[in-house]
């Protein structure tokens, strides 16, 4: 493991730069676009048309899509594989990658062949763990975590080297994000956690599910404190709910998510509880748009996908914009 315990918030962290990518994704982000990105369903397929039925939901309407690794730790189509063939049609593609499966050898040479196939963005997760999946037998590799993953692919990119130093003939191209959970216990230390995932490489962050505005407000205000905003690109993380007992299941049952009471109780006071969640998910988008530092929002709509060209359209945070698909030339 990297000793990235010795990057802490009072060393010199990198700033926003201008030669990551060069992918359509970056560059609406320092364009100064409120950027729209969203998750995939990850799919129990090997057909390249299935991928593309998914992504066409989301036509005009984000500006990135993540292919989740290994979601859940349930086997799914691999998230390199989305990701190709999505970029092969001129989609701009996030691709994810989880520590757990894959060591430092593989993941590097994933990094490699999926830039080499047209993938300009990479998140980089520790991943869940086997145990929570439907392979619990599987032997959990976990030999990087997160932030020396960041640090790794970084040092590809901008040093063209392996971690073992090994010089890479063409280095990857990519914009390198990270996850963040502004309301996961100890609260006060996630400004500074994130801080870490910024010196370790990351240029931009997509956060948990947001539902406290107010406790978010309070992360994103010390963030600013902290110059963190000026250093990489915050996307908060926004999902519609289907029911007050999925709310209830979901704050019981998935640490750092915080649903407050409020937003339970107006699920739970609505005849359509799935239509009042995705005007609840609407509002949030509106409120995340305000927020000084943001630099937009991804929507993760499980089992909800096809609700999410309506949920950003009627949220308005586009404005006139129309992300790139397909039928753009």
């Amino acid at each position: 493991m990297l000793d990235h315990d010795k990057i802490h918030p009072g060393n010199p962290l990198p700033q926003k730069d201008d030669h990551l990518s060069c992918g359509r994704f970056e560059q609406v982000l320092r364009e100064g676009h409120f950027a729209v990105t969203a998750e995939l369903a990850p799919l129990d397929s090997s057909l390249a048309t299935d991928v593309y039925e998914q992504a066409r939901l989301f036509d005009g309407f984000v500006d990135g899509m993540n292919a989740t690794d290994g979601s859940g730790a349930h086997c799914h189509m691999s998230s390199v594989a989305m990701c190709a063939t999505l970029a092969n049609v001129g989609y701009s593609p996030i691709m994810q990658i989880s520590c757990r499966d894959k060591n430092r050898i593989a993941i590097q040479g994933d990094v490699l062949g999926a830039a080499a196939m047209g993938v300009s963005n990479m998140l980089c997760l520790s991943g869940d763990g086997v145990q929570v999946g439907d392979h619990p037998e599987a032997k959990p590799v976990f030999d990087l975590d997160s932030m020396s993953l960041l640090e790794i692919i970084r040092g590809m990119r901008d040093k063209s080297k392996f971690l073992s130093g090994r010089k890479i003939t063409s280095a990857p191209q990519v914009f390198l994000g990270a996850a963040s959970n502004p309301t996961a216990p100890p609260i006060h230390y996630r400004p500074d956690r994130l801080a870490k995932k910024i010196a370790a490489g990351a240029d931009f962050i997509q956060t948990q599910y947001i539902y406290d505005i107010a406790q978010f407000k309070t992360f994103m205000a010390k963030s600013r404190d902290l110059g963190l905003v000026d250093k990489c690109f915050i996307l908060a993380g926004v999902g519609p709910l289907a029911s007050a007992r999925t709310a209830n299941w979901i704050r019981t049952n998935v640490p750092g998510i915080d649903i407050p009471d409020v937003v339970v109780d107006r699920l739970a006071g609505s005849e359509n509880q799935k239509l009042e969640g995705q005007k609840i998910c609407i509002e949030l988008i509106q409120q995340l748009h305000e927020i000084e530092g943001v630099s937009g929002v991804h929507v993760m709509a499980y089992r909800q996908e096809a609700a999410v060209a309506d949920i950003i359209k009627k949220s308005g945070v586009l404005g006139d914009r129309k992300p790139w698909y397909p039928g753009i030339e």
